[in-house]
Formats: C-alpha cells, sequence, structure tokens
C-alpha cells in the first residue's frame, strides 16, 4: 500500500510539473505603454509582450497606459491606467484529480477588470481572490470590473458570482449588472444595478483602444527608433526608452560599412498602430525620425 501510495504521489507531483510546464501561471498579451513590472529586488523593466510574470511581481501602468494578462486558465486580467497591481499566490495543481488555477490579484490602485474566457476550453476549476484596499472578491468563473482610488473601492458583477468580504462581513453578489462601493473609513453603499452607460464608461477603463500604438501578441510591425554606429550610443537610447517604460530592445544589422546597432520595439499588430507609436515616441528620449516596418 505504501508503495502504491509513493507512486500516485509520484504521479500527481508529474502531472502538476507538466501542467506548470505546458502553460505559464500568467503571461503579457497587450500593453498600451508606459508600463513596467517591479521584481522583489526592487528592479523594473518596461512590461513587453510574452513576458511571463511571478510571485511578488507588481505591474505599474503609466499615464494614458493599459495592461492585459492571461492566467493559465485562459482569464483575462486587465489594469487601466496608472494602476498598480501585485501579483501572489500564481500556481497550477491537482486536486482530487481536478486541475486547479490559483491566483491572489490585489489592486493597490487603479482600475481593473477579470473576464473568463469561453473560447478557452477549461474544465478546472478556479481560485482566484481579487483583493482591493478595503474588501476582496473571491472569484470562481466570471466577469468583474473594480476599481481603487483614494477615496473609494468599486467592484462591478457583469456576469456570473462573487464572494465579496469587507471587514467581518461577507456577502454573495450573484446578480448580474449590479455594483458595489465602499468608501474608504465609511459604511459601504447597498448594492445597486449599474446602467449600460456607466458601465460601459467603467469598462473603457481597463480597454486597450485602437490607435493608441499599443503592443499585441503575436504583433508583426516593428518600429525602428535609432541606428546607431557603436553599441554604446545604442544603448543610451535604449536605456532611456526602457527606464521610461517602453519595451524596447537592440538588434546588430550588418551591411557594406559594418554592423550598426538599430533600436526597436517590436509587437505591433498592425501599420496603424506601429505608426501610432513612432509618432508618439518622435522626438523624445534621443529619437528624431522613427520608421515602420514588417
Amino acid at each position: 500500500m505504501k508503495a502504491k501510495a509513493f507512486l500516485t504521489a509520484l504521479l500527481m507531483l508529474a502531472a502538476t510539473s507538466a501542467l506548470a510546464a505546458a502553460r505559464p501561471n500568467i503571461v503579457v498579451e497587450g500593453v498600451q505603454m508606459p508600463a513596467w513590472v517591479e521584481h522583489t529586488s526592487g528592479a523594473r523593466d518596461p512590461l513587453a509582450i510574452g513576458m511571463v510574470l511571478t510571485n511578488k511581481d507588481r505591474v505599474y501602468t503609466g499615464p494614458g497606459s493599459r495592461a492585459l494578462l492571461r492566467l493559465a486558465d485562459g482569464s483575462l486580467v486587465k489594469l487601466g491606467e496608472d494602476g498598480i497591481l501585485a501579483l501572489d499566490d500564481l500556481g497550477q495543481k491537482k486536486i482530487n484529480l481536478k486541475e486547479v488555477v490559483t491566483a491572489s490579484l490585489d489592486v493597490v490602485s487603479g482600475a481593473f477588470r477579470f473576464t473568463t474566457q469561453a473560447l478557452y476550453k477549461f474544465r478546472g476549476e478556479r481560485d482566484v481572490k481579487v483583493r482591493f484596499v478595503t474588501m476582496t472578491a473571491g472569484v470562481r468563473g466570471t466577469d468583474l470590473w473594480g476599481k481603487a482610488d483614494k477615496t473609494r473601492d468599486v467592484v462591478c458583477l457583469i456576469e456570473g458570482k462573487i464572494t465579496v468580504a469587507r471587514d467581518k462581513e461577507s456577502f454573495t453578489m450573484d446578480q448580474p449588472l449590479s455594483f458595489y462601493i465602499a468608501p474608504r473609513n465609511e459604511p459601504p453603499l447597498p448594492v445597486a444595478p449599474v446602467s449600460k452607460q456607466q458601465l460601459e464608461q467603467w469598462a473603457a477603463e481597463t480597454e486597450i483602444a485602437a490607435g493608441t500604438g499599443a503592443l499585441r501578441k503575436g504583433g508583426k510591425w516593428r518600429v525602428y527608433l535609432a541606428e546607431a554606429a557603436n553599441q554604446n550610443d545604442a544603448r543610451g537610447i535604449y536605456d532611456q526608452l526602457r527606464n521610461a517604460g517602453y519595451a524596447a530592445e537592440i538588434r546588430p544589422v550588418k551591411s557594406e560599412a559594418g554592423i550598426a546597432y538599430r533600436v526597436r520595439i517590436p509587437n505591433l499588430p498592425s501599420k496603424q498602430e506601429a505608426e501610432a507609436l513612432a509618432g508618439k515616441l518622435k522626438g523624445r528620449m534621443g529619437v528624431t525620425e522613427p520608421k515602420v516596418s514588417l
């Protein structure tokens, strides 16, 4: 019996390891820059497409920015401008042969949206907690929007069901298109229906709008921002861009004159988006004549 139990444990461990290797716990799929990730070491990197985030990372968005992340179960996590999102308890495990995706998403500031994706055939379970400053929402397959600012926390249930906990009280929200407001240091307001106009206004705060020069998974267009004959000159512009929250990279290019170093930003989904980003950065941080290309 002991041998059988040991074998079962090994099989479950192998299955869990394979699951983790197959899909990252959370990955970046869209960025309207500037945006950064801050690691526990205090180091900051610009948020980039395909970047895998880990426990204790913090995502920051600047003015007019957005971030689009995807959990292992296919759920989308969106963060609006001037936002801070702290990540913890990211994981994938097997419980009684069921796949369970876990995450604790702390909305320190800014607008936030969590949306499950029907296109992803996920047959397991989610154990996702969304924590605002004064309350926590337990999520199990739903669509919710929320926001944390200096005066209050707001959570709006679009579809599904959530359990809301504030101080020592907790209750279930299961009526779609309803919202709950918890002011700082004051009693919360009653749950109320949300109007279509208000919902559209809130939803726009977390969506990446067209024509903003945003990066997307699968984007094939690039913006070339500078070219230098030596790596140090290219590095100076590269560092300025990355410190400012733009996911620049350096690529050496061979020519008859020798090797040149190009600073570029890839992963733009269209020529329109590439041109929008080029126009946004022209005349800034050493960028003079940006060019777009496939």
